[in-house]
């Protein structure tokens, strides 16, 4: 059974759990575990990212869309292009308790952007379809472009599903392209006040990338993401493609 959560209160118990947070914080973890980082760690709160700090650390986070005082670096998945340390540490206001929601409550936990979507999909389809593609949303309402995405994996996977899941798929198709929902969503209105226009247009980027976070371990209340090993069975060409994508938005970057 495919099912949504709408927002990140409403986690539930499930064999998987796929958490969406568009803006920006599961296509940071995604471009992050793309770009070298060994492992991200979710922290519940800037303080308790704080707490986290050592050497080999990188500190991201996000309040109301700006970086915090003393961290490395903002929510902003192109900052991640070039690692600062084995790890990066994120604190965000809504992506961040919704992996640790989920985390607490599924068996299996990933992470889902547009940017690794077709490499999402291959897993869950190799996976017991028991799915929970839980929105992150923003201050607990739903977000349009976290439902968006959690539509355009519905109606890519196989079995049945929920009136949630057919609601999303609905909504999905009512727009032509990814930078039409991320652009129609109030997610994108604070983002732009704050000049990160930028940052739209790269999350609205479609499967850049084959990597797909994976909650490894929780230690104490910290959900720990590292890459799944890309899956065997999936297409090479599509594997090869997604890595000259990356190679090519790593050059325009730098």
């Amino acid at each position: 059974m495919i099912d949504v959560a709408f927002t990140g209160a409403q986690v539930r118990a499930a064999t998987t759990a796929v958490v969406i947070d568009v803006l920006r914080a599961t296509s940071t973890i995604t471009m992050a575990l793309s770009s070298g980082y060994e492992r991200v760690l979710v922290a519940g709160g800037i303080d308790e990212a704080r707490e986290l700090r050592e050497d080999g650390r990188a500190l991201a986070g996000e309040v109301e869309c700006e970086r915090p005082e003393g961290f490395d670096l903002g929510n902003s998945p192109e900052e991640t292009l070039e690692p600062r340390g084995r790890e990066l540490i994120l604190a965000t206001t809504n992506g961040a308790p919704a992996i640790i929601a989920a985390a607490a409550a599924c068996e299996e936990v990933y992470a889902a952007s547009l940017l690794n979507l077709d490499a999402v999909v291959a897993t869950l389809a190799a996976g017991p379809l028991d799915v929970l593609l839980v929105c992150a949303g923003t201050n607990g309402a739903i977000t349009l472009e976290d439902v968006y995405l959690a539509g355009r994996l519905s109606a890519l996977l196989e079995g049945e599903r929920t009136d949630a899941a057919r609601i999303a798929e609905r909504l999905a198709a009512s727009f032509e392209r990814p930078l039409d929902a991320l652009d129609a969503s109030a997610g994108s209105v604070g983002l732009y006040a704050a000049g990160l226009d930028a940052d739209i247009a790269f999350c609205a980027q479609e499967s850049i990338t084959a990597t797909v976070p994976r909650l490894t371990r929780t230690i104490g209340d910290v959900p720990i993401l590292e890459a799944l090993p890309e899956n065997v069975d999936a297409p090479e060409a599509a594997s090869a493609g997604a890595v000259q994508k990356l190679q090519t938005h790593k050059r325009i970057s730098m």
